[in-house]
């Protein structure tokens, strides 16, 4: 691919504002999950108490991002973006201002889901500017905005350990309101915008086979990264008994692996096939998360960590790589209804290990279900799945480009399948 076609093709100040409000959004959404290690000794929480706390917000995005798909569809996807992030203050005055008491954490948590509803918005913002070719590398710098889950692990515990938890929440509104302003000078929405379409073609995405096949795979690969990072501060710092600051580090090294690398996964299976590159990918994690299940030491824990978050976020690349092809005219509540099942697949990991942990007194049972149910079950629910698929490599400019642009009932057309 020629990357100087790639920037002629579509409007960078957008993708780069896409990628922007993604950023501070998720930086944001995890905020509870980056300052758990602060706020759990505050209220003398459990571990299945930790688990709810870092889980709520994540639950919170997969309901609103229904919401944002819609308005995305309605209104475009730029003044959804502006609202999203304006409604986004107020959980952020909340936590700084009034947060007292393990009930109002969870409050805040829940209505801080609006921000990890951004995708619902930011992706189609991108996407809508991109031709069927450069789907997955566009989508995949957008979706890179997941980087800002590595902000709230790095900065969060340094700055509650400077100023406090509550505070934290005070000092996000700066990058926030500042990405605000980006936005609102440079975001345009793309030239493809399609009418706005009725109630009922909703229910129509809703009752299409490949749609829940794409709410599992991507609750999965998204689900999996999202509630990894958000509990792998408390992780650290249970398991292996290193300080706030030490476990954000950790935490941070690990995150970073899937949201730098999620482009890649798009790109590659821009080129390789989507289907192909999913399998290698959940075989991956699978094969890490068994490793992590045996609890090994700090050095072996962290690289196993690495290459499952590698892993998954490259699969969140891949998945978005296929899912404008599918539905090119319905991807505003396309992204809605697949990022919901990725934001509800968030919700239950880290409740899961919140639980397995208060239960068992650790977190081997937890992790080794993840491998099995979301790892190895992944291939296995996907191998079943794309059967029927009539697979394709993207040739640029080829007849595979051509075919993505007619919807259908399945992924036949769509570039990348294999």
């Amino acid at each position: 691919m020629n990357l100087r076609d790639f920037r002629r093709a579509g409007h960078a100040p957008t993708l780069l504002s896409a990628f922007l409000y993604f950023d501070v959004s998720f930086m944001v959404w995890l905020l509870p999950g980056a300052l758990a290690t602060s706020i759990a000794p505050d209220f003398g929480l459990t571990d299945a108490q930790k688990g709810l706390m870092v889980a709520v917000p994540l639950l919170g995005g997969a309901v609103l991002r229904l919401a944002l798909g819609l308005l995305t569809d309605r209104i475009g996807a730029r003044r959804t973006g502006l609202l999203g992030m304006v409604l986004t203050t107020i959980p952020l005055l909340l936590g700084w201002l009034w947060a007292d008491s393990f009930g109002a954490i969870l409050l805040v948590g829940l209505l801080l889901g609006i921000s990890g509803a951004s995708f619902a918005a930011a992706l189609p913002l991108a996407s809508r500017w991109y031709p069927p070719q450069y789907q997955g590398l566009a989508m995949g710098i957008a979706g890179a905005g997941n980087s800002g889950t590595a902000l709230a692990t790095f900065f969060g515990p340094r700055l509650a350990a400077a100023w406090g938890w509550h505070a934290v929440f005070g000092l996000a509104l700066i990058p926030l309101l500042a990405t605000m302003a980006f936005f609102a000078a440079f975001a345009k929405d793309g030239p493809n915008q399609p009418a706005p379409r009725p109630l009922r073609a909703y229910a129509e995405v809703l009752g299409r086979g490949d749609t829940w096949w794409f709410c599992l795979l991507y609750g999965i690969t998204f689900g999996g990264f999202v509630g990894l990072a958000s509990f792998l501060s408390v992780f650290f710092l249970s398991q292996y008994g290193l300080s706030r600051v030490e476990a954000g580090n950790f935490a941070t090294f690990c995150v970073i692996a899937g949201s730098a690398l999620r482009p890649i996964g798009g790109h590659l299976a821009d080129r390789l096939g989507g289907v192909r590159m999913l399998t290698v990918l959940y075989l991956a994690a699978g094969v890490s998360l068994l490793g992590l299940g045996t609890l090994p030491p700090l050095w072996a824990g962290t690289a196993l960590l690495f290459a499952a978050m590698a892993s998954l976020g490259m699969g969140n690349g891949a998945v978005f790589q296929l899912v404008p092809q599918r539905f090119p005219a319905e991807i505003g509540v396309a992204t809605g209804i697949v990022g919901a099942a990725g934001g509800l697949g968030g919700f239950l990991l880290p409740t899961l290990l919140g639980a397995m942990k208060g239960a068992t007194g650790s977190f081997s049972g937890g992790f080794v279900a993840f491998a099995l149910a979301g790892g190895l079950g992944g291939a296995a629910a996907l191998a079943y799945a794309s059967r029927g698929w009539r697979g394709s490599l993207v040739v640029e400019g080829g007849p595979a480009a051509d075919a993505a642009l007619v919807p259908g009932p399945t992924l036949a057309e769509a570039p990348g399948a294999a």
